[in-house]
């Protein structure tokens, strides 16, 4: 019976992680209601440095190594050892910065909130009406 319990408790568990999905936030004063991967692709590589109204575009990336960080990477069409490459690339070259890493998810909304021109990553189920959400990215 107790074997029937754990088995229970660890497939509830793993349905509720598999439906992890994560959720591109943004300051809710940028100037775009959405965006396609290519875009964040540009913003996090640091190929779009600037929002259409001009206002500079700050990328947030988060320090753990976990799912949500994976997912996103994944939309992306990279992985973050691809991505950290691309940001070594930019900065030797003096063309830019890797984005801020944040310690925690609550960080992330809490930074995006508060800078003008902001974009993050978040587990959807974490999103409040502080930031604007331009994407859901679903697990696969």
């Amino acid at each position: 019976m107790k074997i029937l319990i754990l088995t229970f408790f660890a497939i509830v568990t793993l349905s509720i992680a598999g439906n992890a999905q994560v959720a591109v936030i943004a300051n809710k004063n940028v100037p775009v209601e959405e965006v396609k991967d290519i875009q964040l692709l540009d913003y996090y590589a640091g190929d779009i440095r600037t929002w259409a109204d001009g206002t500079p575009i700050k990328v947030f990336d988060l320090k753990p190594k976990g799912e949500v960080r994976d997912l996103f990477f994944h939309f992306l069409g990279k992985t973050s050892s691809r991505m950290k490459s691309i940001w070594m690339k930019k900065m030797l070259s003096g063309e830019g910065n890797p984005p801020e890493a944040l310690a925690s998810e609550t960080d992330m909304l809490k930074r995006v909130s508060a800078t003008a021109g902001a974009i993050g990553f978040v587990s959807n189920n974490l999103v409040n009406d502080s930031v604007k959400v331009l994407v859901i990215i679903p697990e696969e």
